[in-house]
């Protein structure tokens, strides 16, 4: 039996929709070895119960694509977006909601035709309605930091601008020739 959660933000007309549970995993190797978070991200349709939605649909036909490419076409992704557009969810939720999107465009899509359309927008641990500035500004900033993130580990597997390894200084070998080595 699952304990009834409660927050103050669901109405009866959010309940009145199916909730929508977003699944994914970046890669092909991520869905083979990384089980676990399969799993806590499966779990959450147990928590869309918990918080009195009856009717639930899983979308998890974007496990192994990357949301950090733009030019990819995400199914599952474009599914949400056009059943949130169609009036038919109540709440759309992710295990984090940066597993939603790794791009401006898509989060600010997403976030537009749930505020339109009335949609909440929920991951393990709070339930954020677009109606309340702060819950605006949370949901911009965890876009914002998780597009970040993704441009920082980019940059680090390339080694490109922005990214700023130690402090490195001049070494002079024994042979008399110059390095860099870190500092201290």
């Amino acid at each position: 039996m699952t304990e009834l959660l409660y927050s103050p933000k669901i109405k009866p007309e959010h309940l009145a929709r199916k909730a929508v549970v977003y699944i994914r995993q970046s890669s092909d190797k991520q869905v083979r070895q990384n089980q676990e978070s399969q799993r806590l991200q499966y779990d959450l349709a147990e928590r869309m119960r918990a918080l009195g939605w009856k009717q639930v649909e899983i979308i998890n036909s974007d496990l192994g694509s990357s949301a950090a490419m733009a030019s990819a076409r995400r199914e599952g992704f474009e599914r949400v977006l056009s059943l949130v557009a169609l009036g038919e969810v109540g709440i759309v939720g992710s295990r984090e909601v940066s597993r939603l999107s790794r791009t401006d465009k898509d989060w600010c899509r997403l976030l537009e035709v749930c505020q339109i359309f009335g949609t909440l927008i929920a991951d393990e641990q709070q339930v954020y309605d677009l109606n309340y500035l702060d819950d605006q500004l949370v949901l911009g900033i965890k876009g914002t930091l998780s597009v970040v993130e993704l441009k920082v580990l980019r940059a680090a597997t390339a080694g490109g601008p922005g990214v700023q390894s130690a402090p490195r200084r001049a070494v002079q070998e024994a042979s008399g020739r110059l390095r860099t080595g870190p500092l201290g």
